[in-house]
């Protein structure tokens, strides 16, 4: 007879799948190893391992092999110091990428609002892994404009605006990481010192926006703000490029609160909690 594993006391079974057209061409692995990872998720994030086989219906030896070779590819992870199995960074990245790709679609009327209300270049930029990438740029409307190049990897983030918004928001120790080695000069404005980089990311952090004042390129001025996901995580940045000689503080503030309006918007597209919007909000 064989043996049946019951729920232990505080955890809860799955109940039975239901079985979908075309499932007998399943591979049993793969479907076992993703319903594990969907266990993990609705169980909190973090389980261990019997509860994992009580919730699954799975045997532990099957879960454990099973765990073994997500943790290997990064879609999960054991939690150090504790027997719990956690949901891995690779899951992240994923979700990342996903939402990349739905990111210049939702992002585009907000783009277009951008442009009509300052007249100027607008650009919109995601995370990937530790590099920005432009990803799409609306023209300005005036005849003397910013050429901001083509979309693709910005190679000297710590002097743009949107490289800024976005990594303000890392901890000091990945900032560290991410910009180390030589930080180059673009101009005679850009910071090219690790600590004064930290320092002008932390008042990005409290501002909620950052401004590159001909750091990158000569005669330019740029203003961006950070995206967020449903977790609060950065995925991106959208902001404006304008020529120095029409940057006024008048005009920069005026197109500062436009793109903070849209990245918060936008945000709340993607789920970012309204909190983080409101504390942003009474901040300024």
């Amino acid at each position: 007879m064989e043996a049946k594993i019951l729920p232990g006391p505080g955890s809860k079974a799955r109940a039975p799948r239901a079985r979908v057209e075309g499932e007998r061409h399943n591979i049993q692995s793969v479907d076992r190893a993703l319903y594990l990872l969907e266990t993990i998720a609705e169980a909190g994030g973090e389980a261990t391992l019997t509860d994992l086989s009580n919730r699954t219906g799975l045997n532990i030896s099957t879960c454990h092999h099973l765990l073994a070779t997500l943790i290997q590819r990064g879609f999960a992870a054991k939690v150090p110091g504790r027997r719990l199995y956690a949901l891995g960074g690779r899951i992240i990245d994923l979700g990342h990428a996903c939402l990349q790709v739905d990111l210049p679609r939702r992002a585009q009327p907000y783009m277009e609002q951008i442009n009509a209300a300052s007249g100027e270049t607008v650009h919109l930029a995601a995370l990937q892994g530790d590099s920005i990438v432009i990803l799409a740029v609306r023209e300005s409307r005036h005849a003397v404009r910013v050429d901001t190049g083509r979309t693709g990897r910005i190679a000297f983030p710590h002097a743009t605006s949107v490289g800024k918004a976005v990594f303000a928001w890392l901890p000091d120790s990945e900032i560290d990481r991410v910009f180390a080695g030589e930080l180059k000069r673009c101009t005679e404005r850009t910071i090219t010192d690790l600590g004064a980089l930290r320092e002008a990311l932390h008042a990005v952090r409290r501002d909620g926006y950052a401004v590159d004042r001909e750091e990158h390129i000569p005669g330019v001025v740029c203003i961006s703000a950070a995206v967020r996901d449903q977790a609060g995580a950065v995925i991106g940045g959208i902001g404006a490029s304008m020529p120095a000689m029409r940057a006024t503080e008048e005009h920069i503030a005026r197109t500062r609160d436009e793109i903070v309006a849209a990245a918060t918007a936008l945000s709340a597209e993607f789920g970012a909690p309204a909190t983080y919007a409101e504390r942003k909000a009474l901040a300024n």
